[in-house]
């Protein structure tokens, strides 16, 4: 992994971010849950701020890096989708 990717996880996955990634990739709750394979209960309860076991936000966040997103953080935490 390289440095700039460390940078990016040095902020946990946020429910707002979760939510944004899942709506720019057309992405359903179930759809997410099984990419993360992960419950959909779990995906509702991160996206309604709840806290998860770091590993399971982890997951989340692969899954959703994995289908194209890229995470920005800093003061204003986003999403955008990867260039193809």
């Amino acid at each position: 992994m390289n440095v700039n990717a460390n940078r990016n996880r040095d902020t946990k996955l946020k429910a707002v971010q979760s939510k944004m990634a899942r709506a720019a990739l057309g992405l359903g709750v179930r759809e997410l849950a099984e990419l993360a394979k992960v419950s959909p209960d779990t995906i509702a309860r991160l996206e309604r701020g709840e806290v998860l076991r770091d590993r399971t936000v982890e997951d989340i966040r692969r899954a959703l890096e994995a289908a194209g997103v890229e995470f920005t953080n800093g003061d204003q935490p986003g999403v955008r989708l990867r260039a193809k």
